[in-house]
């Protein structure tokens, strides 16, 4: 499977990324298959030049804060107002308890029936898999303060695991056990970024990839415009250590074999 960085922008959009969005994309039955992780403000502007809005199998949503999902009102109007006329499937949207009442609320004017005639509504829950075509999608419940996901894609004998945001949790054991790539939260920046139970520093990252074993490639995410990405990478070279390991920071444009 293929993973292309569409954002990775901590907190808010900045001016080299937009917030969070991953095109995670893989050949079988003859055509590509094409799901999104996470869908931030600015991602659907970036996501058209990797793909066709209208050859999304499904989007997957961590959590509901809007540097995840509030592009999912654009992604909507594509869907609705089409100059040829409104798409006649209904494109799978995965995320928290709550994510279409808080989605329609977000667009001001919407009928009674929100985006659910555009967009299909499901709820994660925590360990339950979802499969998308070649992919297996396993939802693991993180440490943030509203319910939030990290999302292990396994797909022919791969696997690439997306933290979400979170602080360093017994969820993400076997979230990031064995994977080959580990797409990791590193907001915050230790020394001075003190609170918990949010977001991990590169350090911290880099621990719990450590902990879970058998993480090939470890890539810093979430990395918000404030912060020196060079500072977060060293903070967490300072654990990740070893003969071949090298952390990556994930950058926006940039597509990656998984």
């Amino acid at each position: 499977m293929r993973l292309t960085i569409v954002g990775c922008s901590g907190s808010f959009a900045g001016p080299e990324s937009p917030a969070s969005c991953y095109l995670v994309t893989a050949e079988a039955d003859g055509r590509t298959w094409r799901i999104v992780l996470d869908l931030g403000n600015g991602a659907l502007g970036g996501l058209q030049r990797h793909a066709e809005l209208e050859d999304l199998d499904a989007v997957l949503v961590s959590h509901l804060h809007p540097d995840h999902c509030i592009d999912l009102t654009g992604l909507y109007v594509t869907r609705k107002y089409r100059p040829e006329g409104p798409l006649p499937q209904r494109l799978p949207v995965y995320g928290p308890a709550g994510s279409a009442e808080r989605l329609a609320a977000a667009y001001e004017g919407i009928d009674e029936a929100g985006m659910s005639r555009e967009l299909d509504f499901r709820r994660l829950l925590d360990g339950v898999p979802v499969h998308l075509g070649p992919f297996r999608v396993v939802p693991h419940r993180v440490n943030h303060p509203v319910e939030a996901f990290g999302f292990r894609v396994e797909c022919d004998g791969r696997v690439l695991s997306y933290s979400g945001d979170t602080d360093s949790c017994p969820a993400l054991g076997p979230l990031l056990t064995g994977a080959d790539l580990a797409l990791v939260d590193s907001a915050f920046v230790d020394g001075r970024d003190d609170i918990r139970d949010i977001h991990m520093s590169g350090s911290r990252a880099a621990q719990v990839a450590v902990e879970a074993g058998g993480v090939r490639r470890l890539m810093l995410t979430h990395i918000p415009p404030w912060n020196d990405p060079q500072v977060c990478r060293e903070q967490a070279a300072s654990v990740w250590r070893g003969e071949g390991r090298e952390v990556e920071l994930a950058e926006p444009g940039a597509t990656y074999e998984v």
